[in-house]
């Protein structure tokens, strides 16, 4: 695999990071081994491959993770993917607490990277689910009901859609 440059902007992400520091420039090293572009997104250090999101590193309270962005469609011989909640569709995160088991895990962290740039070469694409299969939580519909102003508009939904075409069309978010 081809080694990986560093990004500067990416280098000031781990210079401010106060709680995993050593984890996730360690988790950086590795992921810098394999063929991904290093980028700063959404104020992470977020690896792509031809201009498609490969792997994030992402720190939490208790626990540093590396999220595949398209981790559902991984093989996981080895069961450790994780859905971080019952609504996320695509990504899995591998969950770590120290240095040592990152590097203890670099052979299977190098080859479910290699996996997931295979996805991208592929051109796999998660299957969704359709909005009206997600469950929408009992509070929050409660709230959508009681509100007039929170209701949707037909004349809106399809303002909305022209206004996105072209984002919707590519496949990208409001964001993107």
């Amino acid at each position: 695999m081809t080694k990986s440059k560093m990004n500067p902007k990416v280098d000031g992400f781990f210079g401010k990071a106060k709680k995993w520091q050593k984890e996730m420039e360690k988790l950086r090293m590795i992921v810098l081994e394999c063929p991904l572009t290093e980028e700063l997104k959404w104020g992470k250090p977020c690896y792509t491959f031809q201009d498609r999101n490969v792997v994030i590193i992402q720190g939490f309270k208790e626990y540093c993770a590396l999220l595949f962005t398209k981790g559902v469609l991984l093989k996981d011989p080895k069961g450790i993917l994780i859905q971080q909640t019952e609504n996320v569709q695509a990504a899995r995160q591998l969950r770590f607490t120290n240095v040592r088991e990152i590097v203890q895990m670099k052979p299977v962290l190098k080859a479910y990277i290699k996996e997931a740039v295979a996805v991208e070469k592929a051109g796999l694409e998660v299957t969704y689910k359709k909005a009206s299969e997600v469950k929408v939580p009992e509070e929050l519909q409660n709230r959508l009901d009681e509100n007039r102003a929170l209701k949707k508009q037909s004349k809106t939904r399809e303002a909305r859609i022209e206004k996105y075409r072209r984002q919707i069309l590519k496949g990208k978010g409001l964001n993107d």
